[in-house]
């Protein structure tokens, strides 16, 4: 991972996990264990990337419905109502 400072970093293992299971539906996973990440493609690796953030978006519309179009919880959105 590039050394920059994390905003969150309590969520770097589930970006690991959403990673390799991404990974594992674009059928990568053999390739990374035997090749290892530094050897994998800027293709594969992008197209990994590209299908972690359309899952990321899927589930952040997801969360944002079920808010009624909100982000975050209540306290955030309250805070811009003053």
């Amino acid at each position: 991972m590039p050394n920059w400072k994390k905003i969150y970093p309590k969520s770097e293992d589930e970006l690991d996990d959403l990673r390799d299971e991404v990974a594992e539906e674009l059928d990568l996973d053999d390739d990374i264990q035997e090749r290892g990440w530094e050897n994998m493609t800027t293709r594969e690796v992008g197209k990994i990337g590209g299908n972690m953030v359309k899952k990321m978006i899927k589930y952040t519309e997801k969360q944002m419905d079920e808010k009624n179009g909100l982000i975050g919880g209540g306290e955030e959105n309250e805070k811009g109502k003053e």
